[in-house]
């Protein structure tokens, strides 16, 4: 069954045939996950590696990640070590992605790890994907299914905004239900958080039982996410406001503007975790109703509002 966009697709087994085809031929597909919607394709073939970057108009020095249906598909790309398996019989499959040496005789294409000696991996969680990952003998690499620099989609019409018919295939897995990317973990040495999510640098010390480094600032862009500009909306943003200026969007959390113009409330029950799963779908929604720029209020820096602060923050910088 197909709906009224005509490469957005439900899910069933004669589309899963269709996409794993489409996959193996190099192409590129649309797929859910539970962070945010992604652009899929196969990590071992340069065709479809650079097809996504072409999509996206990333940087080339801008590594993917690369998306396994388990740990024991991923041993003969990357080097597993205790903190790994101790992470991933805790989170995984789920929103988390693990920075790790890169074997030499890994089929990984080049441009998905930038010329770098490490890649970084992931298992998604989302049902659709993981069913297609099990059906494949390659990983998928798999960006956030936008233009670089953009909001990150969280649902198929996102992605067909982004993209229109520059994809065959988009499958339509409903609302993503984190709605912000992955936590990225280093693992190559003393462990340390690169880019925050919901699964905090908290869970993850007392998973490991041991301090994480605080992120260090290499010049060098060692995982997705580390842009200093990204995640934008396409109008300005200014975060830590405490007054609305009367006449742009407003974003805050709670109800007490509650049915006023102009304001949007990311969760009425000041809940952090629903929060950060509302962020990009109000950013676009904005965006699409034509402000001019985005106000928003000073978000706590705990839990989820560490990630959401981090995604704002970079939203913010025009350049």
């Amino acid at each position: 069954m197909k709906n009224s966009y005509s490469n957005i697709f439900h899910f069933n087994k004669k589309i899963m045939r269709k996409t794993i085809k489409n996959l193996k031929n190099g192409d590129i597909v649309g797929l859910p996950t539970e962070t945010v919607y992604g652009l899929g394709g196969n990590a071992y073939k340069s065709k479809s590696v650079k097809r996504i970057f072409k999509l996206k108009g990333r940087p080339i020095f801008n590594p993917l990640i690369v998306h396994y249906y388990n740990l024991d598909r991923a041993i003969n790309d990357v080097e597993i070590n205790k903190n790994v398996k101790i992470l991933y019989k805790k989170f995984c499959p789920g929103p988390v992605t693990f920075i790790l040496k890169r074997k030499l005789k890994s089929k990984i294409n080049p441009y998905v790890y930038a010329k770098l000696d490490t890649i970084a991996i992931r298992f998604p969680k989302h049902k659709i994907t993981r069913a297609i990952l099990r059906n494949i003998n390659f990983p998928l690499a798999m960006p956030s299914a936008n233009k670089s620099f953009n909001v990150s989609p969280v649902n198929p019409i996102d992605v067909y905004e982004e993209f229109n018919k520059k994809i065959n295939i988009i499958i339509d897995g409903g609302k993503c239900r984190v709605g912000i990317e992955s936590t990225v973990i280093d693992l190559t040495r003393t462990p340390k958080i690169l880019r925050p999510g919901i699964i905090s640098k908290n869970a993850i010390e007392k998973t490991l039982k041991l301090k994480l480094k605080n992120k260090i600032n290499n010049k060098k862009i060692r995982s997705p996410g580390m842009l200093g500009r990204h995640y934008s909306p396409g109008i300005p943003v200014t975060i830590n406001q405490k007054k609305y200026d009367g006449k742009n969007a407003f974003i805050y959390l709670g109800c007490r503007y509650k049915n006023k113009k102009n304001f949007f409330s990311l969760s009425k029950k000041k809940n952090l975790t629903e929060a950060a799963s509302n962020l990009y779908k109000i950013l676009r929604k904005i965006k699409k109703k034509g402000y001019k720029k985005i106000q928003i209020t000073k978000i706590p820096n705990i839990g989820p509002g560490i990630a959401i602060n981090d995604r704002i923050k970079r939203a913010s910088k025009s350049k």
